[in-house]
């Protein structure tokens, strides 16, 4: 065997004890009669001795020649050490080598292999396997199983079982473009990858398995930020005969056991908002909740006036910054240049400043005393040494250059602590958004999401005012899972897809399957979908994926590790009847 102990078990209970041991070479410091040598593994570091005077002369000489990442087997005593690490798990002791045989050599890595690199990001992706020795990135791997290994627990003792579906399925117009396979056997026909299993698991409830889930790869061909990537995993869920509030139930469970086993943390019953009251108080539908800044509408206080610009704005609206009241007129110009970024896109902002002596000072005092400035500090709820901030416009781009300004500002003042958890479920989405650009209406989660039965009737005279039997759990800002209760119906369907422009045909060659399994009994069914990635780095206080996906992609979609995506041989081209027009 290569080894009898990992490099993080051995302590002085071992001492005397004969092991041996099998790793990488962390860093070796020569004192020419002695000779240290810091072995790695997975589970941790162990100190080897190389003493001249105790050591075999061939041995101490091969010693010597060892360099940085050499994988190599030992075997010697477990001893105490002299000076002793208290920093490490093994610090009491050290192994004094009688044996020593390298395994494999090895080229100086491109940067240290150390908690604290001199690697940039680009060079360490490239070098993918050698960034994953690194304590961080190898931690974060063992963090997203322990979550994974969790929920599969949690799922499985409540009965939920877990089903694999295709990766070669068919494509559909709807969401994301989809990633396509050629089919060499179906000539000029082609396979997509799934972006979710959504038609499936809801086959599945038709087949009577009542209660599946999945720990699932899904693609996306969409561009990408810091944190999305083309092919990402969902913790995908169905159930049958159940209601949105089953479906609250059994999730928010999850999450709450999850951040118990997980962080240590209890959590009380998740707060609801509905989308309408998340869009207005916090500009977004995945409202931060950690901290407060709530969105105050100032319409009724700042208009009518004689400030054009809030008189010509569809909404005036503001937020009172904690302790910000002495910011100085530089911070106070740099944030109104931040929100005149074109990625915020405001045209300026107004600024008030809430004084110790219960007065103010603003950036619009000709246009307004004390007591309309009182009134917007009372809508909303500044207090002496606060600063509010004011923008304007249409509304929905106007709170979303606030939302943007609320987080900046959290941020920036500390309020967005990656150890504190605060989940809530955003309920009553619109069914449907309107699209200027096609000129019709789309299904804001899919086209599968069944409306709030009392808004049917709704569908033939404002179907903007429809509400979706949809909900969505937020975590400190971020979408974690969403999902739905489903059509299960037939009529119901084909009425949905009527409503997003689908002529029956279209529906017919697109989702013909999923219509005619509605009808051999379909049960009243929904669920969720959790995106993993997301809920593990949310977990670990990260805010991008990256260090919790073994192999990802950069932000141009390629893995610079092999070089994919790449040229594929004129050869497999013919073979699948494809010819490039580049």
């Amino acid at each position: 065997m290569y080894r009898s102990h990992n490099c993080g078990e051995l302590n002085a209970s071992h001492i005397n004890t004969e092991v041996t041991l099998a790793g990488w070479v962390q860093k070796s410091r020569d004192k020419g009669f002695m000779n240290w040598v810091d072995l790695r593994d997975r589970y941790g570091i162990t100190q080897l001795i190389f003493d001249e005077s105790r050591t075999e002369k061939t041995v101490f000489e091969l010693a010597k020649t060892l360099g940085r990442e050499f994988v190599i087997q030992v075997k010697g005593t477990v001893i105490e050490r002299e000076a002793k690490n208290k920093n490490i798990p093994t610090g009491e002791i050290e192994i004094l080598v009688s044996e020593l045989n390298i395994l494999n050599s090895a080229l100086t890595p491109p940067f240290t292999i150390e908690d604290e690199t001199d690697g940039g990001e680009d060079i360490r992706m490239k070098y993918r396997y050698l960034d994953i020795r690194r304590n961080p990135v190898k931690n974060s791997l063992l963090f997203r199983h322990k979550v994974a290994m969790e929920v599969r627990k949690y799922l499985s003792d409540l009965d939920f079982c877990e089903v694999e579906t295709p990766y070669l399925i068919k494509s559909t117009p709807e969401g994301a473009r989809d990633f396509v396979v050629p089919s060499r056997m179906n000539e000029g026909q082609f396979y997509a990858l799934p972006q979710s299993p959504q038609t499936f698991k809801q086959l599945l409830m038709v087949g009577g398995m009542d209660k599946y889930f999945q720990i699932v790869k899904c693609f996306r061909d969409e561009d990408l930020r810091a944190d999305r990537q083309p092919e990402f995993t969902q913790i995908d869920c169905e159930m049958a005969f159940v209601e949105q509030e089953d479906i609250l139930n059994i999730f928010e469970g999850l999450t709450r056991h999850l951040l118990k086993e997980i962080k240590g943390i209890e959590v009380d019953k998740f707060p609801r908002m509905t989308y309408e009251h998340a869009m207005k108080t916090y500009g977004n539908d995945k409202p931060d909740i950690r901290f407060g800044m709530e969105f105050g509408e100032l319409n009724e206080f700042a208009q009518h006036k004689e400030f054009p610009v809030f008189n010509a704005a569809e909404l005036v609206v503001g937020i009172a910054v904690p302790g910000a009241g002495n910011y100085t007129r530089k911070e106070i110009d740099a944030l109104i240049d931040w929100v005149k970024r074109p990625q915020v896109g405001a045209s300026g902002m107004v600024y008030v400043k809430c004084n110790e002596d219960g007065t103010f000072k603003s950036s619009v005092d000709k246009f307004y005393d004390q007591e309309d400035i009182a009134n917007w500090a009372k809508t909303t709820g500044a207090k002496a040494g606060d600063m509010i901030f004011v923008l304007s416009g249409p509304s929905n781009k106007t709170r979303a250059q606030l939302s943007a300004l609320r987080m900046e500002l959290a941020t920036r003042l500390g309020l967005r602590n990656p150890e504190v958890f605060a989940p809530l479920w955003v309920v009553d989405f619109p069914l449907l958004e309107f699209d200027e650009e096609s000129g019709r209406y789309h299904a804001m989660h899919h086209p599968f999401t069944s409306p709030k039965p009392e808004d049917i009737a709704l569908l033939e005279t404002k179907p903007g005012e429809v509400r979706a039997n949809a909900y969505d759990m937020v975590l400190n800002g971020n979408e974690i899972g969403g999902g739905s209760i489903r059509i299960h119906d037939k009529a119901t369907q084909q009425l949905m897809f009527k409503y997003l422009g689908f002529s029956e045909e279209e529906a017919k060659a697109q989702f013909g399957f999923l219509m005619d399994a509605f009808q051999f009994g379909a049960p009243p069914h929904g669920g969720l979908a959790f995106g993993l990635d997301r809920l593990v780095a949310i977990l670990g206080g990260q805010e991008t994926i990256r260090d919790f996906i073994a192999f990802p992609k950069n932000n141009s979609g390629r893995d610079v590790m092999i070089d994919a995506p790449s040229a594929i041989d004129n050869a497999q081209l013919n073979e699948l009847h494809i010819q490039l027009d580049l």
